[in-house]
């Protein structure tokens, strides 16, 4: 009876930090779709070009629902060990990327970046939350307030969007909108807000992450065996793909890292971890391609900056 209460309560307690999440990416995607919109409209030259926002609000909702909870399903099974590989990794990658070749001017390799780290900013809520709340004695209420709060985060964010999507352009010149009307004189620091945001979401998870490795995999004698082939085989991976990066559009670089990336985990996974971490990096293929398909047009429109 015992195990079976501590087992439904660890169910529920995984669930909360899957929907904490999930909750975040969304409110990253939504609020990098609202920067996106304001900075076309801003320009007369593209906002000619843009598809109707409306029509693509339609297509959309259902699909925003479907990927939110299969976000929510793949970040609850991903077990704390490979999430903090993951969140390190791509710390890594990220400070690598700027180290050698920069952030452009205009802010595109900046909105790449927002883009790309989706499922490691889920990864490093998890973490986080797992780091911050282990021997809590009151973790499971902690993780409800939280859960429910960052779902009312979400659905004002998605609920922005929609509502700059379909009104922004009417709202704005007439200047009855509160929403509209602050967004016009403050929206083009959205991105640099978001940019603090995740940097700072990625320190707590980089240290979080690293106290978890160092429970689970540095022992003494094991130390060596891990960090040895971790940074050789990163090395070398971040050099690869920093060259290859130039020979390829874009979108085919994203995928391509990713594929990359996940890959040398994979083999690392077989090299030092267990077989339930070698599921578990494969269920973080599909979260990455969760969060990237549906994000094509966040893609387009940092290329366009």
């Amino acid at each position: 009876m015992v195990k079976t209460e501590f087992a439904v309560h660890w169910r529920c307690l995984v669930c909360f930090k899957g929907v904490i999440a999930a909750c975040g990416i969304s409110v990253l995607c939504n609020l990098l779709r609202v920067y996106h919109f304001l900075q076309a409209c801003s320009d007369s030259e593209t906002e000619g070009k843009l598809a109707s926002p409306s029509s693509l609000l339609l297509r959309g909702n259902w699909r925003t629902a479907v990927q939110f909870w299969l976000l929510t399903s793949f970040l609850s099974m991903v077990g704390s060990r490979v999430s903090s590989l993951i969140v390190l990794e791509f710390s890594l990658r990220a400070v690598s990327a700027w180290a050698s070749a920069g952030l452009d001017d205009n802010g595109r390799g900046l909105a790449l970046l927002l883009i790309q780290c989706q499922f490691s900013l889920g990864c490093g809520l998890t973490s986080s939350l797992f780091f911050l709340h282990q021997g809590a004695p009151h973790s499971s209420l902690c993780l409800f307030l939280a859960a429910a709060l960052s779902w009312l985060v979400a659905g004002f964010c998605h609920s922005l969007w929609n509502h700059v999507a379909r009104l922004y352009q009417l709202h704005s010149t007439k200047s009855y909108c509160g929403k509209c009307v602050t967004l016009l004189s403050c929206g083009h620091t959205i991105l640099a807000s978001l940019q603090r945001a995740v940097v700072l979401a990625f320190a707590l998870a980089a240290v979080a992450s690293i106290t978890m490795i160092y429970d689970h995999f540095l022992s003494q004698k094991d130390a060596l065996k891990f960090w040895i082939p971790l940074t050789l085989c990163y090395t070398m991976l971040v050099v690869y793909i920093q060259e290859d990066q130039q020979r390829k559009t874009a979108a085919e670089a994203l995928f391509h890292s990713v594929v990359l990336r996940l890959g040398a985990l994979l083999v690392l996974m077989l090299t030092v971890g267990n077989w339930c971490d070698v599921l578990h990096v494969l269920i973080t293929f599909l979260g990455e391609a969760v969060c990237l398909l549906p994000s094509q047009d966040l893609l387009q429109a940092a290329l366009k900056l």
